[in-house]
């Protein structure tokens, strides 16, 4: 089993900036992917970024590219989603998950998931 915590996330302004971070605990060695999806309130999940195991690749929701950067350390197994120029509409609560297959950007290519953890954007 996998294990995820996610950091605390906040109330922020808009225009603000945010860190979330979600550190993987467990048997890491069969994680490959590691991902953030979003959950605003009566949506869908939706995702949000997405990077290997490696750190060396990327990929991100249009909604988010340019504004948030998905980044890893590997010493501490763990995987940070720094979100700028927040928006109201990133209000949501956001999932750390991870993948034995890879970066993926689909909930059904992830195996583990954490708590979640609430980020409101006000305006």
């Amino acid at each position: 089993q996998v294990q995820l915590v996610e950091s605390r996330g906040g109330l922020v302004q808009a225009g603000r900036s945010l860190r979330l971070s979600c550190a993987a605990s467990g048997r890491t060695f069969s994680i490959y992917g590691m991902g953030w999806f979003r959950q605003g309130s009566g949506e869908e999940r939706e995702f949000v970024a997405t990077i290997s195991w490696s750190g060396r690749s990327t990929y991100y929701a249009d909604s988010v590219k340019g504004r948030f950067i998905i980044s890893k350390d590997n010493a501490k197994n763990t995987v940070y989603l720094q979100m700028n120029s927040l928006k109201p509409e990133d209000t949501a609560r956001y999932y750390c998950e991870a993948s034995r297959k890879g970066p993926g950007s689909t909930l059904r290519e992830y195996d583990y998931w954490g708590q979640g953890t609430q980020v409101t954007v006000s305006s």
